[in-house]
């Protein structure tokens, strides 16, 4: 694939950035994708391996060396239909998957790997430039009525292999505009959302419905951040979904927040990091807000390390904060990998985003002890502080390093621990069996379809999987069950 030599002879050329200085003004995109003659080198570089672990590597089984070759030998069109075949929304992946497909490529042994993911932006672009994105709406109609809960990347991609089957099909989202996390927890800096509006133009005229502000299932459920992302302005009962549908495809995201139950949690100032989020996306799209969260001016401290962690970064530090600082409880990852060791697995590693650059002190094996508060008896008002310690692993096991403990100034402290699990109401609304981490239980056979418990429901996503990334989310459930919903 590509040029027979090119791996020993090009470097690996990465994306660029718009300098910080000015990037942090806005809220737009700032990645510098690949002229047409760097994505060709970079697709000169894929090897004739024999096995393309690239391609196992990623979720969804893009047929990453053949459109290497493609955009090496200039042909972006075919470079794209064969993208095109495995991932419904490469605009999507090329712009926030963290690119298992990198950590697989047979040149990541001992040397930089392909620039996979900068190719398939440079190839979702092109084909939106030139007008090769177009409605495929279904030659024969089934006949047949399909309800998806959840306009997230799970469902917008199920939503979209069922309707060129040929069913009917209506995509239910409880919040206000469709895209689920894509929408509001992604940073728009990071996913224009326009992106999103294409696709759903593009749905619309293959057949899709959607319907916004619809809350399947009743209440938002209990539980921390359950609620965090419901804008919904009526409610539908999964009674009325099973009477009025043929099948029912579950896709909501794992929205339930980790909470961190430290004494001073309840003081104000301390929130779940997609409640600043989404305000600001909302914020970005028009919306008036009363009381949002801002970082402006403040010590801010974000709880968590992972890529909610740092969204929250990129936007205090857009919002003008005094200081940034986050928090993650695990070691310091090494720098570099050890490659024959965990290739071609996603290896663990040191990290470092675009919003840290941006500026952020960053702090492991530290756990937060207490929030304290401006109040009197420090355990009211708004939070000013908080106490910590050093924690190491000690017979297997995480504990405090005595004398460790330190107080940050806090003024603004955000929980970006992750998520724990699909709301649990839209479940229990349909009947539907739950794993032992509270996710829906469905088969992952082929002959199954991803199904549940319940006849004529499925399940797929992060309400199956729990909480993951975008590109598995998009992965092709819809093109295993399409075949059993139509039955």
């Amino acid at each position: 694939m590509g040029k027979v030599t090119g791996f020993m002879e090009f470097e690996r050329i990465d994306e660029g950035y718009a300098p910080v200085a000015e990037r942090v003004k806005h809220y737009k995109e700032f990645v510098i994708t690949l002229d047409d003659a760097q994505a060709r080198q970079q697709g000169a570089r894929c090897m004739d391996c024999g096995t393309p672990f690239c391609n196992h590597g990623c979720p969804v089984n893009n047929i990453i060396p053949d459109f290497n070759d493609l955009v090496y030998r200039g042909d972006w069109k075919n470079a794209f239909a064969v993208l095109d075949s495995t991932n419904n929304f490469p605009e999507f992946t090329g712009r926030i998957c963290p690119a298992p497909c990198e950590a697989a490529c047979v040149l990541n042994i001992n040397n930089d790997p392909v620039g996979i993911k900068s190719i398939e932006h440079a190839i979702i672009d092109r084909a939106w430039a030139e007008g090769w994105v177009v409605p495929r709406p279904a030659l024969r109609k089934t006949g047949k009525k399909v309800a998806v809960v959840g306009a997230g990347p799970a469902g917008l991609a199920a939503a979209q292999q069922l309707a060129r089957a040929g069913h009917a099909v209506t995509l239910f989202e409880k919040n206000d505009r469709i895209g689920g996390l894509l929408r509001y927890g992604i940073p728009d800096f990071k996913l224009d959302k326009a992106h999103i509006d294409k696709r759903v133009a593009q749905m619309e005229a293959e057949g899709v419905t959607f319907r916004t502000g619809v809350l399947v299932g009743g209440m938002p459920g209990e539980g921390p951040g359950a609620k965090v992302t419901n804008l919904a302005k009526e409610t539908v009962s999964a009674a009325q979904l099973m009477q009025d549908f043929d099948a029912v495809l579950l896709t909501g995201g794992a929205e339930q927040s980790r909470d961190l139950p430290v004494p001073g949690r309840e003081l104000d100032g301390v929130h779940f990091a997609m409640e600043l989020l989404l305000q600001q996306n909302r914020a970005n799209a028009g919306d008036k807000l009363k009381d949002a969260i801002n970082a402006k001016g403040k010590h801010v401290i974000v709880i968590g390390g992972g890529d909610t962690g740092s969204d929250c970064v990129g936007t205090s530090n857009r919002h003008g904060a005094k200081s940034v600082t986050q928090f993650e409880v695990m070691p310091m990852p090494p720098e570099h990998e050890n490659k024959p060791l965990v290739w071609p697995y996603w290896p663990i590693k040191l990290r470092t985003s675009s919003s840290h650059e941006e500026g952020a002190a960053r702090e492991f094996a530290i756990s937060t002890k207490e929030f304290v508060g401006d109040g009197k008896d420090g355990k009211s008002g708004k939070v000013k502080a908080l106490r910590t310690a050093q924690v190491q692993f000690k017979d297997g096991k995480l504990t405090e390093v005595p004398g460790t403990e330190k107080e940050w100034p806090a003024d603004l402290v955000l929980l970006a621990m992750g998520f724990t699990n699909p709301v649990a109401s839209v479940l229990e609304a349909f009947g539907v069996d739950k794993d032992a981490r509270g996710n829906a239980k469905a088969t992952t056979e082929a002959a199954g379809g991803y199904a549940t418990n319940v006849k004529k429901v499925f399940a797929a996503g992060d309400m199956r999987r729990g909480q993951s990334l975008v590109v598995w989310a998009i992965r092709k459930a819809a093109r295993q069950h399409a075949p059993s919903m139509s039955s």
